[in-house]
C-alpha cells in the first residue's frame, strides 16, 4: 500500500509555545486517517503544515510526493481541503461560489453534478448566508472536491452540527472514501473518529501520544465494561465486591458505575440488585471506546 503522507519530526513553535514536537505519521492510499485530541492540541497546525499553509520549523514533509512549500501549487492541484470556516461572501450564492472555485483549477468535475450527488441541487441559487449549517458544511465538502483530488483534508467537520447532520456528514466522508479517495480527518470527537477512521493518530500537547487503530487502541486499554445505573441509598457496594472480585465501583449521588472484565457483569449485576431486593432504574452497559483510551494515556477527558 502506498503512502500518500510521509511526515518525520515536524516542529512548529509560536514565540515561546510550542504548539508541534517531534510529529511523524504516515497516510496510506485509500484509507481513512484522523488526528484526535482537544482543542489546543496540535491538531490544526499540524493539518496546515502538511497542506502547505504553514511552514514547519523542523522535519520533512512529502504530500503525494511533493514538497507543499517549494512545490506547493502542483500539490493544491491534487488535494482538497475543508476548512474549519470558510469566509464565504454572504451574497454569494451556491452556484457561484462553486463556478468560482472549478475556475482555480486546471481540472475540475462537473460542479453540477457535484451538488446533485451531495444533495445541494435545489439550492443552487441560495445564498450562502440562507444555508443550514449542515448545508453549509455540505457546501465545503462540495469545494473540496471540486477538482478531484486524491487526497481531502477536513478539518473539525462536524462542530456545530445536530446529531441528525453529523451522522449525514459520516455518510459522505465514508462515500468520499468509496470513491478511492485517501480522507485525512482532524477532529476532537472521539465518536466520529472511532466511527470513521482507519487509523487514528492521538494528540496532547503538541505530540502523537498513540497511534493505531480504533480498536487496537481500545484494545490495548484493557479496560473492562461498565454497567450504569441508578439506586437509592440501600444500595451497598460490598454486595457487588463480594460476587466480582475484579469489580472497580463509582458512585456520584444515586448514580453508580461498575467496571469489571467479567464477561457476564450485566447478569451479574442485575442478580445481584434483585436478590436483594435493591430498586434499581436506567440501567445500561457500555463498552471500553477512545474517551477511555484518551483519558487513560492523558488522565483527563476530552472535555476538559
Amino acid at each position: 500500500m502506498s503512502a500518500v503522507i510521509q511526515a518525520e519530526h515536524l516542529q512548529k513553535k509560536y514565540n515561546n509555545t510550542v504548539a508541534v514536537h517531534d510529529v511523524s505519521l504516515q497516510v496510506n492510499q485509500g484509507e481513512i486517517f484522523g488526528i484526535i485530541g482537544p482543542n489546543g492540541a496540535g491538531k490544526t497546525t499540524t493539518v496546515e503544515m502538511l497542506e502547505g499553509l504553514r511552514r514547519a520549523d523542523g522535519g520533512t514533509i512529502r504530500v503525494l510526493g511533493l514538497d507543499p512549500q517549494r512545490e506547493g501549487d502542483a500539490l493544491r492541484e491534487r488535494i482538497g481541503i475543508q476548512l474549519q470556516e470558510a469566509n464565504l461572501a454572504d451574497r454569494l450564492k451556491v452556484w457561484e461560489a462553486m463556478d468560482l472555485f472549478s475556475g482555480f483549477y486546471r481540472r475540475s468535475v462537473d460542479w453540477r453534478a457535484l451538488l446533485e450527488q451531495l444533495g445541494l441541487s435545489e439550492k443552487h441559487n441560495a445564498y450562502v448566508s440562507k444555508l443550514s449549517g449542515g448545508q453549509k458544511q455540505r457546501l465545503q465538502i462540495a469545494l473540496a472536491l471540486v477538482n478531484d483530488p486524491e487526497l481531502v483534508f477536513m478539518d473539525e467537520l462536524t462542530t456545530g452540527l445536530d446529531p441528525q447532520a453529523r451522522r449525514a456528514m459520516w455518510d459522505l466522508v465514508r462515500d468520499i472514501r468509496a470513491r478511492g479517495k485517501t480522507v485525512f480527518l482532524a477532529t476532537h470527537f472521539m465518536e466520529e473518529a472511532e466511527r470513521l477512521c482507519d487509523r487514528i493518530a492521538i494528540m496532547d500537547g503538541g505530540k502523537i501520544i498513540a497511534l493505531d487503530t480504533p480498536q487496537n487502541l481500545v484494545h490495548k486499554l484493557g479496560a473492562g465494561n461498565r454497567v450504569i445505573f441508578e439506586a437509592n441509598g440501600n444500595f451497598n457496594a460490598a454486595l457487588i465486591e463480594n460476587v466480582i472480585p475484579d469489580a472497580r465501583i463509582e458512585r456520584e449521588g444515586e448514580r453508580v458505575t461498575i467496571h469489571s472484565k467479567n464477561d457476564r457483569l450485566a447478569s451479574a449485576v442485575v442478580h445481584i440488585l434483585e436478590t436483594n431486593s435493591i430498586p434499581f432504574k436506567n440501567l445500561r452497559t457500555e463498552q471500553p471506546n477512545l474517551e477511555d483510551v484518551f483519558l487513560s494515556l492523558t488522565g483527563r477527558a476530552m472535555r476538559d
